[in-house]
């Protein structure tokens, strides 16, 4: 899968919508949903998150709900196949689950399927204090499969994903 320039990548971002307060006071939402919006955004993303691990992964999981936009993209461009990780209750039979710290509450995603074999991209849309994304390593290696990578659109610098997820690849850094 070919990189997207520079130029590409930088229009992107620019799609990318700022909306200072929400959810609640202090916090600077960025908005992706401009970004998905714009075909040419979308193809540099998608591009950009695959692009480092060309080869190395044969299934793409997203998590619920953005990362199964991009994990969709990504696994339609790849082509290969794509694993839904669900939040608790959405997935009929799930095979596994792992619950992870919040805030303030616990939360769980789950996912079905056997993975034995399998090198898996897992695909979000932030890389925040990577609590969802480490819950999302565990479920594909509960299930059998290798974590091939792991891919963002954006990395929230100031929150310490990093350090609980050293390898993620993000796109965008703030």
């Amino acid at each position: 899968m070919p990189h997207p320039s520079a130029d590409a990548l930088a229009r992107a971002e620019a799609r990318i919508a700022l909306t200072p307060d929400f959810p609640k006071p202090g916090i600077l939402f960025r908005d992706i949903a401009p970004m998905l919006a714009d075909a040419d955004a979308l193809a540099a993303v998608t591009a950009a998150l695959a692009a480092p691990f060309d080869g190395d992964f044969d299934l793409v999981a997203g998590v619920e709900a953005r990362g199964f936009l991009l994990a969709g993209t990504v696994a339609a461009i790849a082509r290969t196949g794509l694993l839904p990780i669900r939040k608790a209750g959405k997935t009929p039979h799930p095979t596994a689950s792992v619950d992870y710290a919040l805030e303030y509450d616990v939360a769980t995603i789950e996912a079905s399927g056997d993975l034995t074999g399998r090198r898996v991209l897992l695909v979000d849309d932030v890389l925040a204090t990577g609590g969802t994304l480490v819950a999302a390593i565990e479920l594909v290696e509960r299930l059998g499969g290798t974590v091939a990578g792991v891919a963002v659109i954006l990395e929230l610098v100031d929150l310490g994903g990093r350090a609980r997820v050293p390898t993620a690849h993000a796109v965008f850094t703030t």
